[in-house]
């Protein structure tokens, strides 16, 4: 019998019989194991569990609680809401349902609206199919086979999806009792595995996210293997609508989101004080690790963005106008700005490296329902920042970014991961150059000591790239920073600089963003904290609160002292009960309250109400002002 041999995650070296299944591999191993897994992955290839393995790789068994294993699970979810779908509403075609973040979703096409009753419906008939433990099981035809065979269900998308594939492609299917769905994987063996089940809510969508085409319903969705786990998930989900930026942003008066600019948000004086701080500490971090700041124009002429490569391979999210008989575009990026910068004059070998920093403005078209809030929108300042270099530079450039995002979350207390992304299909360039650039950037990460997950064809048109997700209390992460590094656009640009040699040579290019968008992140940081900024970007710092009129003129005193050191203070002197202004000062997230009556008038002092610690006491006025200045200074974060 002829053999395979498998690495597993242990290191450890596994001869079995080719065409072992992925199941029977882990039973060998332990029942409990075999009981316990989802699926498989061999090399870059996911096995479902009845899968043969038949080639040698490294074999790595899935559980749920595994990232890649979440998928099987979710992705069989889907199916299992598809399957509920076609017994409730038979008249509904199917378009396509993916496992994603924290859940799954399905898209259809029906005429009756889905209501929230409709998905407790929907929910319960999951959980009947769940409970009749179908066996889930994979079957494949030919393409003209396979577009026949969905004709025949009458599912026109379908239809239409394997069309698009390439033609003498074997197509697969996937069959759990009478529901029969076009899909590639992968999915568990059985439904039964899928314990506690949620809908959550229901959305449109564009067929394919091409908003001429149909709007479908989207069915959103999650599952988990204990009901513990979902009762868990979905109190963090009330929370998460207690944090929305949205609403908290609404009742601290940051910024509103009009219909005169869908997309374009509006700051207000408060919100401009978080945004200013922000930019603020990014300007100052900047200068001290040797980057000079510029500006580069909103519009731009079309000849500019078709010599960077945007007009081929980013024109559809691009916005456009006509100047004097010429065609321009608004700017979707600043790097094509900054390459002109560079190229004003001839640099030296000893110039290099180059580190040019822009909070530069931007605009991108995004479809409307996929915008919200300030985590998705039209227009946004980006903390971008180019830096061109020796090919010898490399390396020590890379690591000088990753210290700086290091450096910026851990301000804030935020955990993340770091992810690889390698070329993509609309790349422009050579292997030579993508090898070698990807290569650089694995290791900077390894000399940082920094473990990272591959994503395969993600990085961007020009390069590949580092993206590093934040995570935020309630476990949910988000993408903000990012490092591409560039071989493509000192090429397209004639970028040059004079070598030792007194010849001509190119530079290499590193594009890259720590915040992301600045906008996306005060959304992040208003849902982290809850708006409880912390007091170094609070839009008030103090409020200081007099008991009655006769302390309004010390009020006004401690006011000016405050103010004199730069701390952002009011003084609420209304002729409103002290509960209400108390109330209020909270509601406004105002980290420090200092409430006055006669006895802090007569002894020079304040009593201090925290909004993070609560009643901290009396205390000396002057050492109030000396501490509140050293953690704005510091940038102590409480909480």
């Amino acid at each position: 019998m002829e053999k395979v041999q498998l690495i597993l995650k242990d290191g450890s070296k596994k001869e079995v019989e080719k065409g072992i299944t992925v199941y029977d591999f882990a039973k060998s191993i332990s029942e409990g194991l075999a009981r316990n897994i989802v699926g498989g992955k061999l090399d870059d290839q996911y096995l479902d569990l009845m899968d043969p393995i038949n080639t040698d790789g490294e074999l790595t068994l899935l559980k749920f609680d595994d990232e890649e294993g979440k998928e099987f699970f979710w992705h069989t979810s889907s199916h299992i809401l598809a399957q509920a779908i076609k017994r409730l509403y038979p008249e509904a075609k199917l378009a396509i349902g993916p496992a994603i973040d924290h859940g799954f979703y399905y898209d259809i096409d029906l005429d009756h609206k889905i209501t929230p009753e409709d998905l407790e419906k929907l929910e319960k008939e999951m959980k009947k199919i769940a409970k009749e433990k179908h066996e889930v099981k994979k079957f494949t035809l030919p393409k003209e086979e396979a577009i026949e065979f969905v004709k025949e269900q009458g599912e026109d998308y379908k239809v239409e999806l394997i069309d698009g594939l390439e033609e003498g492609e074997i197509i697969s299917f996937y069959q759990q009792g009478d529901f029969i769905d076009l899909c590639a994987g992968p999915h568990l063996p059985n439904t039964g595995k899928v314990k506690a089940i949620k809908l959550l809510s229901v959305a449109g969508a564009y067929w394919r996210g091409d908003e001429n085409n149909k709007m479908l319903q989207r069915i959103y969705g999650t599952s988990f293997e204990k009901k513990k786990d979902l009762e868990e998930y979905l109190q963090r989900l009330e929370e998460a609508k207690k944090r929305d930026h949205r609403k908290i942003g609404k009742e601290m008066d940051l910024f509103s989101l009009r219909e005169e600019g869908p997309g374009f948000p509006f700051f207000h004086p408060r919100g401009m004080v978080i945004k200013n701080e922000l930019e603020s500490f990014w300007r100052e971090e900047h200068r001290q690790r040797g980057y000079d700041e510029i500006k580069t124009p909103i519009i731009l002429n079309e000849k500019l963005w078709k010599q960077s490569g945007h007009w081929d391979h980013y024109k559809e999210n691009m916005y456009f106008t006509r100047i004097d008989d010429a065609n321009y575009s608004v700017k979707p990026m600043n790097c094509p700005g900054s390459v002109l910068i560079y190229n004003r004059k001839i640099h030296s070998y000893r110039d290099l490296p180059i580190r040019m920093g822009e909070l530069g403005e931007v605009h991108r078209h995004e479809l409307s329902g996929a915008l919200h809030g300030l985590m998705r929108v039209r227009y946004f300042t980006q903390d971008d920042a180019h830096i061109f270099m020796l090919p010898e530079q490399i390396k020590d450039e890379l690591i000088g970014v990753i210290e700086l995002v290091d450096y910026v979350y851990s301000l804030f207390g935020f955990k993340y991961h770091v992810e690889l992304s390698t070329r993509p299909e609309n790349s422009m360039g050579s292997d030579e150059d993508w090898d070698l650039a990807i290569e650089s950037l694995r290791e900077a990460l390894e000399a940082k000591g920094l473990d990272y997950k591959v994503n395969e064809g993600d990085g961007a048109f020009y390069g590949p790239k580092i993206d590093f997700h934040l995570e935020d209390c309630l476990q949910r992460t988000w993408q903000c920073g990012t490092i591409q590094l560039d071989f493509q656009m000192p090429q397209r640009f004639d970028l040059s600089y004079i070598g030792q040699d007194g010849e001509k040579h190119r530079p290499i290019m590193i594009h890259r963003v720590v915040f992301g968008s600045i906008e996306r992140f005060i959304a992040i940081l208003i849902e982290e904290f809850a708006g409880k900024l912390p007091t170094w970007l609070a839009p008030e710092q103090v409020k200081i609160i007099p008991i009655t009129d006769r302390q309004k003129d010390y009020a006004h005193q401690l006011r000016n002292q405050l103010f004199n050191e730069k701390i952002r203070v009011d003084v609420d002197d209304r002729s409103e009960k002290m509960g209400f202004k108390i109330r209020e000062a909270q509601l406004e997230k105002v980290p420090y309250m200092l409430i006055v009556g006669e006895k802090e008038v007569e002894d020079g002092t304040v009593s201090v109400r925290s909004r993070d610690e609560g009643e901290v006491g009396v205390l000396n006025f002057d050492e109030f002002k000396q501490s509140l200045v050293d953690e704005i200074i510091n940038k102590r974060k409480k909480q």
